[in-house]
């Protein structure tokens, strides 16, 4: 007999060689008919892999992430199936599932694929799901692998085989078609109802330039039609939604090929509401006691060398700036906290001045692959809104707690109310990725837990995605659309003030070193920015948006009581502009509409004679009529529904 730990805690007995099928079929009926992929002591197993010893089992099902991978992994088989019944002659590279689907590279040599191609595919997927194929991992030896795809002539699967270790190579076959394959399936194509193939696109084999050019196509498939047919209803939505679209509709930013690529142009609006985000948050730095500070947008060498960041992503700088000066080297800035370690040692603290909250705006220079960059997502040019703590050891929960509390505020203003929060800790298994000691690490570690335990937040714990210096706190929202973004993050360094050389005089009239808090809650403005804008579908809150009003006079001779209106909106501090075209009201209406302007005022004879406005909320109708003082104060009333004080 076998022990077996369920994750609730118990633990069953069961004979050995037991599957996890049959573990699942112990405890339900209906978890067996839905369970499609399981864990066992940590590895990834088929759901009718023999159990041998005592161990910890965790059972997945659809809705689980990790049953989706099994789900979508086991697609990219199927879809690897269909393209080389359609094309014998195509070489095969790799297959993962993804976030969102799977993908698998092809070499289709002089053959290619296109969209005319992908129903054809879709139903031939289908056409082997119905059949039920189960999968079969089998064990093979380096030298039958190698022989076996050597002989297919594809040299991409030998160099994956050279590179692996004789006794952990398997292959999983299903029907006729055989693959290189790790493991981890549903256990079989029957349970894949609705496929889709969304795109092809070019790919360098393992990412290298200099090395051959595949084609890349991807999928997604679903236990359910419906499912199918619910997700590409969102990925319209998303479409729309898009912050490359609306930020052009809406005349936000722009980018020129003459100013190069990933470096974003604020347009006047874009601008402007980028301004108030920033005023947003610097009104709530100052009454937390933050103080601004400006650094420059370059940097000598040496001063990243220092802080470790040069090793760690030097290759993602852009080259360094010489000057006349020989072996003089700048960089662009790539990250600020260099800087505010250098302004903190601009003189002596006592233990009785910490902690010191230096924040800034500052502008950070990035090299990001061409074929990497994403509208606002993904740029070489942005800025944080960022800020670091220095405080003694004793202050840390508390100045951790109080960032946790700024972070929540500026989340509620813009309407992320769907959020978890992510400790993300360092790869206990590779420890030379991070600088710093155990001791060092195990006290920030323990302090972000802790904080995270007292603030209340739900928290999943993630190994290896914590910064080079230091563990994080990062919060993951999900917008309307069911994504999930990371916005917003604040992390604990004792690294940085230790290659800084940063101190302060104690109690004991002895030199201590600070702790450093890193913290930016939008992350970077541009795409906080982005993100917002495809979270709200460029419907701004009130108090954000760039116009808040546009006055629509229903012909000219309404001109000056538009004026007066226009002036008595703006002394209540409303952002208004005037439609004065000469078109028709409903065309000025719908023009309104579609530049998702929140509130619309007609003005016509019967406003002019009453001191009027008659008032049009965007996407919802008329609200009737108002007096200029009753539109001021409905507006206040609106943006103090979302936007507290702090």
């Amino acid at each position: 007999m076998i022990k077996i730990t369920l994750p609730d805690g118990s633990v069953k007995e069961f004979e050995k060689n037991t599957t996890p099928m049959e573990v699942a079929k112990s405890i339900s009926e209906g978890l067996a008919r839905n369970v499609i992929s399981a864990q066992f002591n940590g590895d990834t197993i088929e759901t009718k892999t023999p159990l041998t010893d005592d161990g910890s089992l965790i059972l997945y099902t659809w809705n689980n992430p990790e049953g989706k991978k099994a789900f979508w992994h086991s697609s990219a088989h199927l879809l690897a199936q269909a393209i080389l019944f359609f094309h014998p002659q195509a070489k095969l590279t790799i297959g993962p599932a993804i976030d969102s689907g799977f993908y698998y590279d092809v070499d289709f040599g002089s053959e290619s694929i296109s969209e005319n191609d992908f129903k054809k595919i879709e139903d031939k997927m289908l056409d082997f799901a119905r059949q039920k194929f189960e999968f079969e991992m089998r064990s093979v030896s380096k030298a039958d692998a190698l022989s076996y795809y050597k002989e297919q002539g594809n040299e991409f699967k030998v160099e994956l085989i050279e590179n692996l270790t004789d006794g952990d190579i398997t292959f999983c076959d299903h029907s006729d078609f055989t693959d290189l394959c790790r493991g981890g399936h549903v256990p079989n194509t029957g349970i894949i109802k609705a496929v889709k193939i969304m795109s092809v696109a070019g790919a360098y084999w393992r990412g290298d330039e200099n090395k051959p050019q595949l084609t890349r196509v991807y999928g997604i498939s679903f236990p359910k039609q419906k499912e199918l047919k619910e997700y590409l209803e969102l990925i319209e939505e998303a479409k729309k939604r898009d912050h490359r679209k609306l930020g052009k509709e809406l005349e936000l930013f722009a980018f020129s090929a003459k100013v190069g690529q990933g470096l974003p142009l604020w347009l006047p609006k874009g601008a402007a509401l980028r301004e108030r985000l920033e005023n947003f948050l610097k009104k709530a730095q100052k009454k937390a006691g933050y103080e601004m500070v400006i650094s420059p947008h370059i940097g000598q060498k040496e001063l990243y060398v220092t802080s470790g960041h040069y090793e760690k992503y030097g290759e993602d700088s852009f080259q360094p700036i010489h000057t006349p000066k020989e072996n003089e080297e700048f960089l662009l800035k790539p990250m600020n906290c260099p800087h505010h370690c250098e302004i903190f040692n601009v003189k002596p603290y006592s233990y009785k001045d910490l902690p010191k909250r230096y924040a800034e705006f500052g502008t950070v220079y990035r090299y990001e692959q061409s074929g990497e960059l994403h509208g606002l997502t993904r740029v070489r040019g942005f800025t944080q809104d960022d800020a670091h703590i220095f405080c003694t050891p004793d202050q840390l929960i508390e100045e951790f707690n109080a960032v946790i509390d700024i972070v929540l505020y500026v989340f509620s203003a813009l309407g992320f109310k769907d959020f978890t929060t992510q400790i993300s800790l360092r790869d206990p298994d590779n420890k030379e990725k991070y600088i710093g000691s155990d001791e060092n690490w195990e006290k920030a570690e323990n302090a972000i837990m802790r904080s995270a335990k007292e603030k209340g937040l739900k928290t999943v714990i993630e190994y290896g995605e914590a910064a080079f210096y230091g563990p994080k706190l990062d919060f993951m929202v999900k917008d309307v659309l069911g994504r999930n973004w990371q916005l917003g993050t604040i992390q604990v360094d004792y690294n940085l003030p230790e290659r800084f050389d940063l101190t302060y005089k104690g109690s004991d009239n002895q030199l201590h070193r600070p702790v450093m808090i890193h913290r930016a809650p939008f992350g970077s403005m541009e795409r906080f920015i982005a993100i917002l804008i495809e979270h709200t579908g460029g419907n701004f809150p009130l108090w954000l948006t760039p116009e808040q009003v546009i006055l629509l006079p229903i012909s000219e001779k309404y001109e000056n009581y538009t004026k007066n209106v226009l002036h008595l909106l703006e002394n209540s501090e409303i952002r208004a502009l005037v439609d004065n075209r000469n078109e028709k009201i409903g065309r000025k209406i719908r023009d309104a509409e579609m530049s998702k302007i929140p509130f619309m005022l007609i003005i016509g004879e019967n406003e002019e004679k009453e001191g009027t406005v008659s008032v049009r909320k965007h996407s919802e109708g008329d609200l009737g009529s108002f007096t200029i003082e009753q539109f001021a104060d409905f507006i206040q009333d609106e943006i103090d529904k979302t936007l507290q004080q702090f």
